[in-house]
């Protein structure tokens, strides 16, 4: 391969390296600098010379000032930046820009489980939720015999999972804070996935008792409920003798689920059904140019098919904010993101930690300087839609098109929470790679290098790196993936992660006191 970089914007004066082994002191670009010392891949060379104190700039944004001057050639390290200010939130402009609607996009359908909420599932999966820990081990261990001795009777079914947590007792259940959470694992255990109610399984003594998790009828949801009797199993209830005693009565519980269950069958649904969250994790200079481009093109094409798309993590969106709200849908959709802004700069302050906490070593390694870096290239994944609404962390979403979910920039918090709020089918971008899934919900992995696509070719579902070499369009990218979540969704294809049972623990967001 010849020497080649990327550079986003006109107004950039660095790039990045594209070839995979990185390249020597002495090459030369055509038109280009020559490297006055050898760079890794996905790092940046300075274009141009650079003064100490002056604005480094890329996807024609500053994304830090200059600690040194440096020659046209350089490595431009993460020393090499100061950070700059975040965007001020108190004088941003409100949908001074809002895009005008897209085409739409017809005749698209997936096949998926209708459910009585108006809601759509990709799955068919029998949930179990806990009120608390404590419960864990037992659920799962029911959840292993189930599997085992169940499911295989109850064809329609596609799994029986266990909705775990570190929630539920030793809280202040009644901070301000606490509603996160318990909205989060009530909206879980409603995923549109799970077909409706879940079994729930309580000690029996925990804060988080069933009452307060689903409240009763006339303060929002209710108990579930299975002919005429709550659908909960009480550890603690005397009833109950033994552990093999309290195992059956799980069991029995599931069979009576699963005979719902295996009622339902996939039907032909619009793509406007489909929910779908978009997530970045270990992330490289590589992700703001190929997969998140791509992954936002696709997601333009799901707005246009009527469909709501999700993209999140607080801290990866702070430093592009004044980027989106000029795309807002209202002045009051751009005012809600800007109260997600600045509620968690509140948040991380009360820690004594700020948005430069966030890279780690191994966005780091991946050429990703810093917070500003990374953000400019997290929000690609948004597309060119308007923004039509915000929702804050644990929310279930009900709007349509572009919707800015409020979650912490953590993968497996982001994820926990995008279930809360809905999402169906999840798309995950990958730089450095990560081996991470669910249960709940399938998630598609894309790559923003070839090099991590062929190196890990049994857990990437699509290659984005072909754009970087010129292989492949960013519009050809979105397109595949496009047509992979519809797949996906209608169970025509599997993912590596799904392939590979790999469920990352659930890990709901708990901004208040523990006790």
């Amino acid at each position: 391969m010849k020497p080649l970089y990327v550079r986003v914007h006109a107004r950039d004066n660095v790039g990045i390296i594209v070839n995979p082994e990185g390249l020597a002191a002495g090459v030369s670009f055509d038109g280009g600098p020559t490297l006055r010392e050898a760079i890794p891949q996905s790092h940046k060379v300075a274009l141009r010379p650079i003064a100490a104190g002056a604005p480094v700039i890329r996807y024609g944004e500053v994304i830090g000032l200059a600690t040194r001057a440096m020659e046209a050639g350089d490595w431009v390290r993460e020393d090499s930046l100061r950070l700059p200010a975040p965007p001020a939130l108190d004088d941003l402009p409100l949908a001074t820009a809002t895009p005008p609607p897209l085409p739409p996009l017809e005749g698209y359908t997936f096949d998926g489980y209708r459910n009585t909420d108006g809601s759509v599932g990709a799955r068919n999966i029998l949930g179990i939720t806990t009120t608390v820990q404590c419960v864990a081990p037992t659920v799962e261990y029911a959840v292993r015999r189930i599997k085992a001795e169940l499911l295989p009777r109850y064809p329609n079914v596609d799994d029986a999972t266990a909705i775990t947590h570190s929630y539920g007792c030793g809280v202040a259940i009644d901070a301000p804070g606490a509603a996160i959470p318990i909205r989060t694992i009530r909206n879980i255990s409603l995923h549109p996935n799970l077909g409706g109610w879940p079994l729930v399984v309580s000690l029996g003594c925990e804060k988080m008792q069933p009452g307060r998790l689903f409240p009763a009828p006339g303060a929002g949801a209710a108990l579930p409920v299975l002919d005429g009797e709550p659908h909960v199993i009480r550890m603690q209830d005397h009833e109950l003798r033994g552990f093999g005693n309290i195992a059956g009565s799980i069991m029995r519980h599931a069979e009576q689920r699963l005979e719902e269950l295996n009622r339902r069958a996939r039907t032909a649904c619009p793509a406007s059904g489909l929910v779908v969250g978009l997530q970045c994790g270990g992330s490289d200079a590589f992700s703001g140019v190929t997969c998140n481009p791509a992954v936002g093109f696709a997601a333009d094409l799901l707005v246009r098919a009527g469909a709501t798309v999700m993209f999140s993590e607080v801290t990866e969106v702070r430093d592009a904010v004044h980027l989106l709200t000029p795309r807002a849908a209202t002045p009051e959709v751009a005012r809600a993101l800007i109260a997600e802004m600045r509620w968690y700069d509140e948040y991380l302050a009360r820690g004594s930690a700020d948005r430069s906490a966030n890279p780690t070593p191994g966005n780091k390694r991946g050429g990703l300087s810093n917070i500003v870096e990374k953000a400019l290239g997290s929000v690609a994944k948004a597309g060119t839609s308007a923004l039509a609404a915000v929702a804050p962390s644990g929310e279930r979403v009900t709007a349509k098109g572009l919707v800015f979910a409020a979650t912490p920039a953590s993968d497996f918090i982001c994820g926990t929470q995008q279930l809360a709020a809905g999402m169906n089918v999840h798309v995950f971008t990958t730089g450095e790679g990560s081996p991470y899934g669910l249960a709940l919900a399938p998630v598609i992995k894309v790559s923003s290098r070839t090099a991590l696509a062929e190196r890990w070719h049994d857990l990437i579902d699509v290659d984005a790196g072909r754009i970087a070499t010129g292989e492949a369009t960013i519009e050809e990218v979105g397109w595949e993936i496009f047509r992979l979540i519809l797949d996906v969704a209608s169970g025509r294809k599997q993912t590596w992660a799904s392939r590979w049972e790999l469920h990352n623990a659930l890990a709901p967001f708990n901004p208040g006191p523990v006790t």
